[in-house]
């Protein structure tokens, strides 16, 4: 298959939005027609899932797909390095390695024995882009050597998610840069690498990320000396799939993308590690019990966290993504036994779990839920032993927390009265604690110093009071379609929110009547009684009291995040600390 023409290749037909994007970038034929190859899908650990266009690949959220990087060194053992044309869609103007692109889904380039897809695809991709002509570098000189995950964004648009391949050869080659790909080329010694690495130009190019961590990270000076001996570069084989985490800092102008494009980076991952660890035992009826909630779906606003927190502050690696697997699978845990408790038979818009089941199948489920959390914990990748305690020590205060903020709940139903300290203790329990706990547990993972770690524990926490002072006013002032259930429900319930507390301390008045006459009617209030009690609450000025008290708690969270450093990382930050408010502003 090596070196067909560019129409020959396989190609998935663009969509319409897809091709309107490409012609308002300014992206000639040429580079519309590369977007639109079939290139390989993989998961984490470089399994086929199938193909995909390259333009989806890239774009948006974008997918973990098969690439290749090349180091090609001459008989001086100088490297070959490109720089990328400014014609290219992604990632333009920036120095990387001789070349590096992606294997297609045909049989020649998925063929995966001693990686022959992935060299047929280098010589194919060389002589395209370099004009080397396929005798000059034989399928059998090139040396497949370890392979390397990582994701980098350039912008809102475009990102890389690469298992990339790592192939080694030594050639003397003539040169034909193709101008459509490459605008400069150079041969550089280790000692002239080292000092683009460390001495970065922006005018005269950047380094591409993924370059950067095959450089700075991978390849050490037992590759330089290797070059040319077959045995010295078969000892360098390591048969790691080296985790580099998201590098996008690597790039000095990339751009953060929105909150909801970083969840959907994010989600499928932790979702698969939730599922893999739930399905894992041969009892299917309890595994099922362990599933049902989670298949309802749900934002994984939680288990996105510490992955989001750890790239906002230091380095990201998937350990984040089994810790936040581990927390949002004690988070539904604890929706599982909050529904006993309160008797409720629905949950997310399906039953609850010992609706679904039983009682006792439910009960279990969720102690078993607790248990595999910690038990994928422990063997979580990229975790170092050392930090263990400091995680079972923030997860099991975490759930002793919410323990405590449940029974609070449980006491407020026979209280005379509640006080605004006595909600604050339970929502902190009950909901900000989580939030706490994954922000504060992404900072240490990532390498975080002590002061960045106390600032993000900060940050949870107002957040998520925030958040949960937002989900009472929502509730008070959301339409039923909009909620999925009655508005003002919690006054019917009879639930000491924080508005209903501050109406409570209010002289008695009219306003104050009409909110005694429905609060905890429950299902025997109209509803045209519940909203007369929304109506009294905001005559009390309770609403606004509530809405104060979250604008406060926003506006902490926002002064946190103030203090760490600008990057790309910080805009989904933000938009979260941002999200429940944005419902109701």
């Amino acid at each position: 298959m090596s070196g067909y023409g560019i129409t020959d290749v396989p190609t998935i037909e663009l969509e319409e939005d897809e091709q309107n994007l490409l012609t308002s970038l300014g992206a000639d034929a040429t580079q519309s027609a590369l977007m639109a190859e079939a290139i390989i899908l993989t998961d984490e650990w470089d399994g086929v899932l199938g193909p995909g266009s390259k333009i989806a690949a890239h774009r948006g959220a974008g997918a973990f797909h098969r690439a290749f990087s090349v180091l090609l060194f001459d008989s001086q053992k100088r490297l070959l390095l490109q720089r990328r044309a400014s014609d290219k869609v992604t990632f333009p103007d920036v120095w990387a390695n001789s070349c590096c692109s992606h294997p297609l889904h045909s049989d020649e380039e998925m063929d995966e024995t001693d990686y022959i897809g992935s060299k047929r695809a280098a010589v194919r991709k060389l002589e395209q882009e370099l004009g080397i002509r396929p005798e000059q570098v034989p399928l059998d000189s090139f040396h497949f050597i370890t392979k390397m995950r990582y994701s980098a964004r350039m912008n809102e648009i475009w990102i890389e998610r690469e298992v990339d391949h790592i192939l080694v050869i030594q050639a003397d080659v003539d040169l034909n840069p193709n101008p459509n790909e490459i605008s400069e080329v150079k041969w550089v010694t280790r000692d002239e690498l080292e000092a683009m690495l460390v001495d970065e130009d922006e005018n005269a190019g950047v380094i591409a990320p993924w370059f950067r961590c095959i450089a700075a990270l991978v390849m050490n000076e037992e590759w330089w000396q290797a070059v040319g001996d077959s045995e010295a570069l078969e000892r360098l084989v390591d048969g790691q799939i080296h985790d580099m985490g998201d590098v996008s800092h690597m790039l000095p102008d990339a751009q953060g993308a929105n909150l909801m494009t970083s969840l959907a980076e994010i989600k499928p991952l932790v979702e698969a590690r939730i599922e893999r660890a739930l399905t894992h035992t041969s009892h299917p009826r309890l595994s099922g019990a362990m599933m049902h909630l989670v298949e309802g779906g749900g934002k994984r606003l939680r288990a996105c966290m510490p992955w989001m927190v750890a790239k906002a502050v230091g380095d990201t690696h998937a350990g984040l993504l089994d810790v936040g697997a581990a927390i949002e699978t004690i988070h539904n845990f604890t929706l599982v036994h909050d529904d006993i408790m309160d008797d409720d038979d629905t949950r997310r818009g399906r039953n609850a779990v010992h609706i679904e089941y039983d009682l006792p199948t439910a009960i279990n489920a969720g102690d078993a839920m607790l248990a595999i959390a910690f038990e994928a914990m422990a063997v979580a990748e990229g975790i170092e032993h050392a930090m263990l305690p400091f995680l079972v020590k923030r997860i099991g205060r975490m759930v002793r927390r919410v323990s405590e903020g449940q029974q609070l709940d449980i006491d407020f139903e026979t209280m005379d009265s509640v006080s605004e300290e006595q909600y604050i203790e339970m929502i902190t329990g009950k909901t900000a604690v989580m939030f706490l706990t994954c922000a504060e547990i992404g900072a240490y993972l990532s390498g975080a110093d002590e002061e960045t770690v106390q600032c993000m524990h900060d940050w949870g926490l107002a957040v998520g009071l925030c958040f949960q002072l937002m989900d009472d006013l929502i509730d008070a002032l959301s339409d039923s379609e909009t909620l999925g259930k009655p508005c003002g429900s919690d006054v019917a319930q009879g639930k000491r929110t924080l508005m209903v507390i501050h109406a409570l301390r209010q002289p008695d008045s009219d306003a104050k009547a009409t909110l005694l006459s429905v609060l905890g009617k429950g299902d025997a209030a109209s509803q045209d009684e519940i909203d007369a009690g929304l109506k009294a609450l905001a005559d009390l000025g309770s609403i606004q009291y509530a809405r104060e008290r979250a604008e406060a708690y926003h506006s902490k969270a926002h002064e946190c995040l103030n203090q760490l450093p600008d990057g790309p990382a910080l805009r989904a930050l933000r938009e979260l600390t941002d999200f429940q408010l944005a419902r109701i502003s």
